[in-house]
């Protein structure tokens, strides 16, 4: 009896131990002004790489681009869409030669600049 009251006893102290350090709202940042968080520190990575079009779709503003490796984001050569902008999008054709510079933000890949 002993033993179950004292294994009882030790589940509940450790759970609130557990639940106790969950909740930080109240914790002090005195001193810690200067540090940045880890978001704040990481930006958008942008790459560049060059690649042939393979299609545009105006309607969802994406060019998608069968493209080389690219070391800055760790990616093998693939054929992927990336975001554009209907001005980035003027004169291109499928078939067009490009060289272009991206950024990535959540998961999704946008142009910043794209030459023939």
């Amino acid at each position: 009896m002993k033993l179950t009251l004292i294994a009882v006893a030790s589940t509940v102290f450790t759970l609130s131990l557990s639940a106790h350090a969950e909740d930080m709202p109240g914790m002090k940042m005195d001193g810690m002004e200067g540090m940045q968080m880890k978001q704040d520190v990481k930006q958008a990575p942008v790459a560049k790489a060059e690649g042939t079009i393979k299609a545009i779709n105006s309607e969802k503003h994406t060019v998608t681009i069968a493209h080389g490796a690219v070391p800055a984001v760790q990616w093998p050569p693939m054929t992927m869409a990336f975001s554009v902008t209907d001005d980035q999008m003027t004169g291109l054709m499928a078939g067009d030669r490009v060289s272009f510079s991206f950024h990535l933000e959540g998961g999704r890949a946008t142009i910043i600049s794209i030459k023939k």
